[in-house]
């Protein structure tokens, strides 16, 4: 039989702990008391309208939803190992809000949370605005829609990811990551994708210097680049560029071909380069 636990406040340490088959609505976690995890081994339990001001709230849950609720920036390691949740319409701005958890869904949410979604699997973004400097850290079978992104060490380790439709600002992004795939976005960053394995961008723009270097398997599809200088260094790559590249340099392997380049360095490689830089032009003559 389920539960119904509203209009109430807690603050002590494990309030509601272990609670099961509840829901819990328009409830205040905050208080004096200060005590933490406050709904921590809970089990199947929906949360919504609530507003949470106290560290570790949701650790070790089996089954949950959070709606129109808010976490602030004290409510730090939200939730942790923790599995089968959907968050929708809610503020998560507590630093590491998610780690080592499995598929959960956040959806027209808005998160500030360094370190958020590290070493987890199945989470789904979208509809999401999100500020975190090291984004999804060793996570896999990732899936972001819609997502309006600000950081810098984004997705470094992470397997199985994919993009659509989203606007990353970043830094060096996608570094050792295999099996990623962009879709219809734009990613600005510095040093993008090295060392990856299994990068695939397709109608996308890339902005910022020295991208796409030391990876393995990359593939372009119909992208645009700006400002990217030092492209492609020691990269085994097949890249279809509408319009400008700045600079390419020692590819690996590989095609590229482009509209225009500004310059093709082939100066003091350390390893043999044959990749080759083709002129759609001329591409097109041949």
């Amino acid at each position: 039989m389920r539960i119904t636990i509203s209009s109430q406040q807690f603050d002590e340490e494990r309030a509601l702990y272990h609670t099961r088959q509840a829901d819990i609505s328009d409830c205040i976690f905050a208080g004096p008391a200060d005590g933490e995890s406050v709904l921590k081994e809970s089990r199947d339990i929906a949360v919504s309208r609530c507003t949470f001001s106290l560290r570790y709230p949701l650790w070790h849950v089996e089954g949950f939803s959070l709606t129109d609720s808010s976490m602030d920036e004290l409510t730090r390691a939200a939730i942790w190992y923790s599995h089968h949740g959907k968050i929708s319409g809610s503020r998560l701005h507590g630093i590491k809000a998610v780690r080592e958890c499995s598929d959960i869904e956040v959806t027209d949410s808005h998160i500030v949370s360094e370190e958020f979604g590290w070493k987890s699997s199945g989470i789904t973004l979208k509809n999401v605005n999100i500020t975190s400097a090291y984004l999804f850290l060793d996570s896999k079978d990732i899936r972001l829609e819609n997502v309006r992104m600000s950081g810098k060490y984004s997705f470094q380790y992470v397997e199985n990811l994919e993009i659509r439709d989203s606007d990353l600002d970043t830094k060096d992004a996608f570094w050792h990551s295999r099996n990623v795939t962009v879709r219809d976005s734009v990613v600005k960053g510095e040093y993008l994708g090295w060392f990856s394995d299994g990068l695939t961008l397709i109608n996308c723009k890339i902005i910022g210097t020295q991208p796409l270097c030391y990876c393995k398997n990359l593939t372009l599809i119909n992208c645009e680049m700006e400002s990217c200088d030092l492209s492609f260094e020691y990269s085994d790559v097949q890249a279809d560029v509408r319009g400008h590249i700045d600079s390419v340099k020692n590819p690996r392997t590989g095609e590229i071909v482009a509209d225009s380049v500004g310059e093709i360095v082939t100066d003091d490689p350390v390893m043999e380069c044959t990749g080759k830089v083709i002129l759609r032009k001329e591409k097109e003559i041949a």
